[in-house]
């Protein structure tokens, strides 16, 4: 399957650092589409991620030592937008698998989302992207509400705060304020809920609401009084959720190590087996032990 990356870089409209476009493991559309408030597909919003080179993962292979002299700087992830090709316009952005495992783990919702888009969303999967978007539910945990929270906030408070450019003052100008930012809000809230209560999403559950607040059918205080009365019952759920506390750091890292292995094959030199090692240090230190040093 050929990613979007790649298209667009066979087309000559863009430039990535050279190991991205052959090392692409998942892309997904993301934006309207993906919530299902729109079909329109003239604007593409793509997120996902590559498998670097294992030099850049484990930078020791190339000499390099943490800490010591001119650190290099390492990639984390290629964003370019408005990227115009055929009828479409692309934004951009695609992440070392590292970082975005880091961010999912962070229950970034702009990662998260990108694991819970529909099938029919997913542009391009590697085996690699297939494993990572099957243990998805396994990045969620509690801090997602503080997390998600945060993101509706933000958007609540810019519905009709300062001063709109670009295709904002025709939103504002059409419905007072700014029903994509107001639709936002309630989308992130509704997949707090989902995640406290469910712990998974499914992106198009309430999308008859978000459409309705979209064309503009539902008043600003309507959205607010709904924000509002939302962030108190979740506060609650919150109190009362199940799902785990905290990131499962060790069994995400085992699913990076697996997900590398597959795409590298062996990582023998890349990663330290602990047990091996603690095993060397006894052994050694029983040699200097026996040897009265």
């Amino acid at each position: 399957m050929t990613s979007v990356v790649q298209r667009l870089e066979g087309a000559g409209v863009i430039k990535p650092p050279a190991f991205v476009s052959s090392n692409i493991a998942y892309e997904a559309i993301m934006g309207s589409v993906a919530y299902g408030v729109s079909s329109d597909t003239s604007d593409m919003d793509v997120y996902g991620f590559c498998v670097p080179s294992r030099q850049i993962v484990f930078p020791h292979l190339a000499g390099e030592i943490e800490g010591f002299g001119r650190q290099k700087k390492r990639f984390d992830q290629y964003q370019q937008h408005h990227i115009k090709h055929g009828d479409k316009e692309y934004d951009l952005s695609i992440y070392n698998i590292v970082k975005y495992f880091s961010l999912c783990m962070e229950n970034n919702p702009n990662m998260v989302d990108s694991l819970y888009v529909p099938d029919s969303c997913v542009l391009s999967s590697t085996q690699v992207g297939q494993m990572v978007r099957g243990a998805r539910d396994m990045f969620l945990h509690k801090g997602a509400w503080h997390k998600f929270k945060g993101y509706a906030y933000s958007q609540l408070h810019k519905m009709s705060g300062k001063q709109p450019i670009g295709k904002r003052v025709e939103i504002r100008e059409e419905f007072g304020y700014d029903v994509k930012f107001a639709y936002h809000t309630v989308r992130l809230l509704y997949e707090a809920e989902q995640i406290l209560s469910e712990h998974t999403i499914d992106l198009q559950r309430h999308r008859e609401h978000l459409k309705a607040i979209r064309r503009g059918e539902v008043s600003e205080d309507d959205v607010r009084q709904w924000a509002t009365s939302k962030e108190k019952s979740l506060e609650k759920a919150y109190e009362t959720s199940t799902l785990r506390h905290s990131p499962d750091e060790g069994a995400i890292r085992a699913l990076l190590l697996n997900c590398l292995e597959h795409h590298y094959g062996s990582l023998e030199g890349c990663v330290v087996d602990e047990s091996r090692a603690a095993a060397a240090i006894r052994q050694i230190k029983g040699i200097i032990e026996s040897s009265g040093l």
